[in-house]
């Protein structure tokens, strides 16, 4: 599954150009509580459901953290996460992120029969991360991901590997980190199998295998700001049971024009939170909303979260989430 976007003006000579690239799915939002911010999660992002953002997040887990979470997306599509993280040693970290998306069913059709065979056949995908952190000093951490990606489009597919890349840095300047990733740092890839075979009187089988045009992975560029504008550490407010973080991103994908993302999270007591945020350039996705709930006893944590998203003609989308912190 691959897009395009051209962009032209009424000035012939002005033109942006964008490239194509596949496996699309990998630049989809996860993670409820930074869907709730609307995905301004590059430099807030502080437990594993961040991984995807900025691995440097694994780096913020105390002790073991775990995350589930289902998202129903657009036009039947739903997405699945599932991610755990611990930490090594003072300094080092580890994490595991396992994304899968299925697109549902949809009907087989061909020249014959243009309103189906019979048949039906999905898009899937699947992303297995593997993170490691490491604290380099008390202001700054980094991030390493290495990651195996596969596409089914029925009895077409597509496997390869890739790697992400990022850091969150403290600035030590009025409260703000910034936090920078790369992600999808790969080879280009190709689909192969019987869906790319045509009937081929040259060959003994009858069949030949058609040469597939190679694509890139939408390589993206990631840059936040974060700041807790109130909260016991703030450097503007200081408050023991109301926190305020405010974050805001800049994206820039291969396959698509710079676009950014802002977002809020307000918590009382570190139990109870609201959460909004709103991306702008962005084709489809507009506001997004979420609730947070976190319930702390001895030894063991476990939150609830919910989150919003209006992608304007796409209809709208509901995410829930639960994390685990132990």
């Amino acid at each position: 599954m691959s897009f395009s976007f051209v962009y032209t003006q009424d000035n012939v000579d002005i033109v942006t150009k964008v490239a194509t690239s596949a496996a699309n799915w990998l630049k989809l939002e996860t993670g409820t509580r930074a869907i709730g911010m609307g995905g301004a999660y590059t430099a807030a992002a502080d437990d594993v459901s961040g991984i995807p953002y900025n691995p440097a997040s694994v780096s913020f887990v105390m002790g073991q953290e775990g995350f589930v979470s289902t998202n129903q997306y657009v036009a039947g599509i739903s997405y699945n996460v599932l991610g755990y993280a611990t930490k090594l040693s003072g300094v080092d970290y580890a994490g595991i992120h396992m994304f899968f998306l299925d697109s549902g069913s949809m009907d087989v059709t061909n020249e014959f029969y243009p309103d189906g065979t019979g048949e039906t056949f999905s898009m899937t995908g699947l992303c297995i991360r593997g993170t490691y952190g490491r604290r380099v000093t008390n202001r700054l951490r980094i991030g390493f991901t290495g990651k195996y990606i596969r596409e089914q489009i029925y009895t077409t597919q597509m496997q390869s590997f890739a790697v992400d890349i990022g850091s969150n840095f403290n600035t030590g300047i009025y409260g703000f980190v910034l936090g920078m990733s790369i992600n999808n740092l790969g080879p280009d890839v190709k689909y192969d199998g019987e869906g790319l075979e045509i009937e081929c009187e040259e060959s003994p089988t009858g069949y030949c295998q058609q040469i597939a045009e190679p694509f890139s992975l939408p390589l993206t560029f990631r840059l936040g700001f974060a700041n807790t504008l109130m909260g016991p550490d703030s450097e503007f407010i200081k408050s023991k049971n109301h926190k305020l973080l405010v974050s805001i991103d800049a994206i820039n994908p291969i396959d698509f024009t710079l676009y950014g993302a802002i977002g809020m999270e307000y918590g009382f007591a570190d139990m109870f939170f609201l959460r909004a945020g709103s991306h702008f350039g962005h084709d489809t996705a507009d506001a997004s909303l979420g609730l947070g709930f976190n319930l702390q006893t001895e030894g063991f944590g476990v939150g609830i979260d919910y989150a919003y998203v209006n992608y304007g003609v796409l209809d709208y989308t509901h995410q829930f989430g639960l994390n685990f912190k132990f």
